[in-house]
């Protein structure tokens, strides 16, 4: 039960993202909408390209955390793993890893697990391995105790 937790975590982060990128992408064209002209034409002007650019900076966040989505949701949290990659959860000896999207650290009743992208350089040190393997990452040795 735990990988489905995780999961729906990741996912709830994600909603979020794509939440606030919507309420700041409606919040621009509201501003954009209620300038108004004055005799100051210049400043109507560039209140409304300063409107444009917010709006277009969160459509591009926005379609950033889409792709997040799409990621998380190609992940089936209930597949076992008998390896590194996407949607395992890795038991180490330098920390727990769901690898799935980097959503940073969950806190799980808790306990700690970390949530990163298979592109992640922890991921990559670790993908394709077993339980019971080892791989160097920054230089250390990290034991994969256990892989679900």
């Amino acid at each position: 039960m735990l990988k489905p937790h995780l999961h729906a975590l990741c996912l709830a982060y994600v909603q979020e993202r794509i939440d606030a990128c919507q309420a700041a992408i409606d919040a621009a064209q509201e501003s954009a909408n209620s300038e108004t002209k004055s005799s100051a034409g210049d400043k109507y002007e560039t209140g409304r390209a300063m409107a444009q650019n917010e709006r277009d900076r969160n459509a591009v966040q926005l379609q950033q955390a889409r792709q997040l989505l799409a990621e998380v949701q190609r992940i089936n949290p209930d597949t076992p793993c008998d390896t590194v990659r996407p949607g395992a959860l890795v038991v180490t000896s330098m920390g727990q890893f769901y690898i799935s999207i980097s959503a940073g650290k969950l806190t799980i009743e808790g306990q700690d697990y970390f949530a990163v992208s298979g592109a992640a350089p922890v991921a990559a040190a670790l993908s394709g391995k077993r339980a019971g393997e080892q791989a160097v990452f920054n230089g250390k040795q990290v034991h994969i105790n256990a892989i679900q």
